[in-house]
């Protein structure tokens, strides 16, 4: 037989696309259109009751609206005919779309006169349901969000913020008409997209490839191509036989699940995606009406929270689905957020919360952990996800890896403290499929545990700017159950998938740590603002929850609890995937600049007014304490008189450079104000290695490859540029006796003030810059060489720290080239270490290097700024403080201490001394949260952790009347003991290394 396939298959492409497809809405009746453009097109939404009772003008299909993030609504009136013999009747509508990226476009939400809700409007949903012989009356409000991620993407643009998005309107009415959709036309769509995708993808020399090929054709033969309404059926005819054909007992089996993946920011404002998640539970929720064996599953309380505050009727119907177990809330967390860079009490109230919603509206405790868009996630998630009540999670992020093949798509992932979660990486690949043939045969043959198992879950529906499943998704499915050659499609819950995919393979794969991302390093970096305002707002609500606790158990005030959460679920939102990691539009940025702000004055307020009511009268200095350790003579979590400075600082000029000496250290930098010895004069250790110089700033031309504000590519590190001149270099001695070091440099377009400040007693060197930023497309570091030969060096994560090595031996190893770290890194040998801690920088990178006496030193560099120009192409310009200390720590307690001192200085008021609510004595668990219990008992909450990686015995002590002490997890339920011991007044611990442990302490 002569090879006729690239003539058939092109044939089919045609027929499809331009004669059926157009052929399934025929119009029938036209619209009457009338427009009214909200502030000229430009303002902000308003209330749809608002909307529909106000004043319209004449309009037309044809007519241009909306400028960039405008909303125009359109009032469609007309007469449905009667019933039609060939299908229902519908609105068809077309806001001027591309035939592309749902979610990214405009989008429109239909409402009846009575400012109920219809359903959304998208490119690829773009149907309103109406009964024959009825009157149309609906408003649209449209929505004019532009194309940012353009088909030429990542290109610097000033569509991301209004004031530079300029004001010339995006789109134009395209159709607003009444139509029959044909259900034979329709349906004969469906039979050729499932059978055509199907055969494209069987090898070709498949006998049931050529079957396929060979009976569409003949279906196409039947098909009139100037009537197809008259001869679709004759054409259905033709595949029936095709379509009945059964699949094979071994196919691969797909869970498919609904789902919408709606990123609560990204390159729309938070505003945006509060209507989107509007538009798209509206469209579920009809389908789950239409279509009684869809199940959809949507993660991230806070979008259910706002669709309950402002479209309270689609939250209803929601509710309905919700009992009937169709519609499937996920994922247990306030948002789908970052894992790498938030804090391990923020992680823990991302699942409080979350839980804490779910639970409230629906009585339901989610058990699957939902992240497919995270970039990478932290090695302490497993037992946190354990710990909240959660016992499967699912991401597909790292198949995005940029060189290594992750091994497993069902396997068992290990955490920093040997807690295990059973893990799922859905092996089609991405989390918006739309189950077509390509998808569903790269799910097959993708799949890594073939043979052990032969079950995957696909989340299917539009998604990242919303949209979710179309019933279009569901003739595919439908027809794709049981059909040879193809996997075996069944719709089903996330938690039916798992129960499955868990008893097909009990002996499952381990892996440990973390699931690092080998891509998007540059989010640990980019938008510093962002970063900034999240560690200080994390640091602030524990102080908060601490002084707040510590008043109500004394007596002095209540317990503001919906104030703390209030503002918990603000910083938690901007923990969301895209914010935190500095990977959204300007507006984004702004907005949650504006929001940090907000959120630290009122946390300011709240502990001054706490620790006032606490220190009471008096005119007595005193520091106050809220770290969990002791510090300079003051209690932890508690306050005390200041401590009398030390000797001051000796200070010396040299050689056109500086000495400083103090009881425990010398610091000698040199003339370019670089510090080239740090001698601890206990051990007789120079941190510094021979030759080098530390705390020198240092630039890189950084143009990724591709996404700009996500990626940090390898080769950025093939130039390099040390910023070492000097334009002023000052020496102060403080009353107190430190010694500040101020040097002022300037680069390009841009300058940077230097301080180094040494304080009497202190093993540490605190610095600090101050970076006037106008660079473009340059990342910024700051290089700390460090005399310490070390294989691996210790990255702080949530409760614990990671090892990772600083060599380079494996692909997986120099992959690594930038990574993740809270508060501090720790580089050591055997009877020496030092810390590099921070306050508010998260990329870092540790690197060895041969010594110029032999052996080798390790290299610690911070990122402090980068400079990319998409999607904000004015990211991170201006200026900027940075805070970190180079520490002479031992052991990595010393480290875990030193990261806390510097996020969390001492206050200082006056007053009489504060005792500590409580204190651990006995052992090195750290108190991470003191807290009120979230059921508004009164009783006390206190999460500690072990941070060491050691196993330990500690014992609590709290300065108040204990009736019972009860050991809880994350949501605060009661668990079996995991090393408590309470008796006779006494609470004592045993953890493991890295365990997480929370007591209820009832007063």
């Amino acid at each position: 037989m002569h090879d006729r396939r690239r003539l058939i298959e092109d044939r089919i492409t045609r027929v499809l696309t331009e004669r059926i497809r157009p052929a399934v809405h025929r119009p029938v009746a036209p619209l009457q259109v009338e427009v009214r453009h909200v502030g000229g097109g430009q303002g902000e939404p308003v209330p749809p009751v608002e909307a529909i009772g106000a004043s319209y003008e004449p309009g037309a299909v044809g007519q241009p609206w909306g400028p960039a993030w405008g909303t125009t609504w359109f009032h469609l009136t007309g007469a449905v005919p009667p019933a039609a013999d060939d299908g229902p009747h519908e609105v068809v509508i077309d806001l001027g779309w591309s035939p592309h990226s749902p979610g990214f476009q405009a989008e429109g939400l239909a409402y009846r006169p009575d400012g109920s809700v219809v359903k959304g409007l998208n490119p690829m949903n773009g149907w309103i349901p109406v009964e024959p012989g009825t009157e149309v009356d609906l408003y649209v409000e449209a929505a004019a969000n532009p194309l940012v991620l353009q088909p030429h993407p990542f290109l610097p643009t000033g569509l991301g913020e209004k004031a530079t998005a300029g004001d010339r309107p995006l789109y134009r009415l395209a159709r607003a008409e009444i139509c029959v959709r044909d259900t034979q036309v329709w349906e004969l769509a469906a039979d050729l997209d499932v059978l055509d995708g199907l055969m494209r993808e069987l090898p070709a020399d498949d006998g049931w490839r050529a079957e396929l090929l060979l009976g569409i054709e003949r279906a196409l033969d039947r098909l009139d191509l100037g009537d197809v309404s008259a001869t679709a059926s004759d054409a259905r005819a033709e595949l029936a036989a095709l379509l009945a054909r059964r699949g094979a007992d071994t196919a691969h089996r797909v869970s498919a699940v609904g789902h919408a993946h709606i990123d609560s920011a990204w390159l729309w404002p938070v505003r945006e995606t509060v209507r989107k998640v509007a538009r798209t539970v509206a469209n579920v929720t009809q389908l789950l009406d239409d279509h009684p064996g869809l199940i959809y599953a949507m993660s991230s309380a806070q979008q259910y929270e706002w669709l309950e505050k402002h479209r309270p009727e689609v939250f209803e119907r929601l509710k309905q689905h919700v009992a009937t177990g169709r519609f499937v809330p996920t994922g247990g967390m306030w948002v789908e957020s970052d894992t790498n860079m938030v804090g391990g009490e923020a992680m823990a109230r991302q699942f409080l919360l979350g839980q804490r919603y779910f639970r409230e509206k629906f009585g339901v405790t989610c058990r699957e952990v939902w992240l497919p868009d995270s970039f990478g996630y932290s090695a302490a998630l497993p037992q946190i996800v354990r710990q909240a009540g959660c016992t499967h999670f699912l991401t597909q992020k790292i198949s995005w890896n940029q060189q290594n093949v992750f091994p497993h798509h069902t396997f068992r992932w290990e955490g920093i403290d040997g807690t295990r979660v059973f893990t799922h990486f859905p092996p089609v690949d991405t989390y918006t499929a739309e189950l077509t043939g390509r998808e569903l045969a790269h799910a097959a043959s993708n799949f890594r545990d073939k043979g052990a198992t032969n079950r995957s879950l696909v989340p299917f529906g539009y998604g990242d700017g919303g949209g979710g499943p179309t019933r279009e998704m569901l003739q595919r499915a439908a027809r794709t159950a049981d059909l040879a050659g193809s996997p075996r499609v069944t719709i089903e819950s996330p938690a039916q998938f798992f129960a499955a995919a868990e008893a097909d393979y009990p002996d499952a794969p381990v892996w440990v740590g973390e699931l690092y991302l080998e891509l998007h390093r540059g989010t640990y970096t980019s938008q510093a603002r962002t970063k900034e305002g999240n560690r200080r707002c994390e640091h602030l609500l524990r102080e908060a929850e601490l002084w707040a606790t510590t008043a109500a158990v004394r007596g002095l005030a209540d317990y503001p609890a919906d104030q703390l959460t209030r503002l918990w679920k603000v910083v938690l939102l901007q923990q969301f995937h895209d914010i935190l990691p500095g990977s959204s539009i300007a507006w984004v940025h702004r907005e949650a600049a504006e929001n940090y702000a907000a959120v630290e004055a009122e946390l300011e307020e709240l502990i001054t007014a706490r620790l006032r009511l606490l220190a009471g009268s008096g005119d007595a200095e005193i520091a106050v304490n809220a770290t969990p350790f002791d510090d300079d003579s003051l209690p932890s979590l508690g306050a005390g008189p200041v401590a009398p400075a030390g000797p001051a600082v000796v200070v010396e000029r040299r050689n056109g450079g500086v000495l400083l000496t103090s009881e425990v250290l010398q610091v000698t930098l040199d003339g370019h104000g670089l510090v080239v010895s740090m001698v601890d004069l206990s051990s007789g250790r120079d941190v510094i290695p021979t030759g080098e110089r530390a705390n020198l700033l240092q630039l890189h031309q950084d143009f990724p490859n591709k996404w700009d504000a996500w990626d940090l590519d390898e080769f950025y590190r093939n130039t390099v540029r040390d910023l070492d001149d000097v334009a002023d270099l000052q020496v102060d001695v403080r009353d107190d006796g430190a010694a500040v070091v101020t040097v002022t440099r300037g680069f390009g377009g841009s300058s940077a003030i230097q301080t180094m400040t040494l304080r009497p007693g202190a093993r540490q060197l605190d610095c600090a810059v101050d970076v006037d930023w106008h660079e473009r497309e340059t990342v910024l570091k700051v290089a700390l060489p460090i005399d310490v030969h070390a294989t691996d060096a210790a990255y702080e994560t949530q409760f614990g720290h990671l090892r990772r090595p600083t060599h380079t031996n494996t692909s997986w190893d120099a992959a690594r080239f930038e990574v993740c770290a809270h508060r501090f890194v720790h580089v050591a040998e055997p009877g020496f270490g030092v810390a590099v801690a921070n306050s508010a920088t998260y990329g870092h990178e540790v690197t060895r290097h041969e010594a110029s006496r032999g052996g080798t030193f390790s290299t610690v560099r911070l990122s402090l700024l980068r400079a990319p120009r998409f999607p904000d192409p004015e990211t991170d310009q201006g200026r900027h403080h940075r805070r970190y200390a180079l520490v002479v720590a031992p052991e990595v307690t010393d480290a875990v201490r030193a990261g806390y001192r510097i996020n969390l200085p001492h206050r200082r008021l006056t007053g009489a001394p504060i005792e500590p609510l409580l204190q651990v004595s006995g052992g090195g668990a750290v108190i991470e949260a003191v807290k009120l219990a979230e059921d508004g008992s009164g009783d006390v909450i206190v999460r500690l952790y072990e941070p060491a990686g050691a196993r330990t015995r500690v014992t609590l002590e709290p300065t108040f009347p204990v009736r019972e002490v009860t050991q809880v997890d994350l949501l605060e339920d009661p668990m079996e003991p995991d090393g408590l011991e309470a008796a006779d007044g006494s609470i004592t611990l045993r953890l493991r290394p890295f365990q997480l442990a929370t007591l209820r302490l009832r007063r």
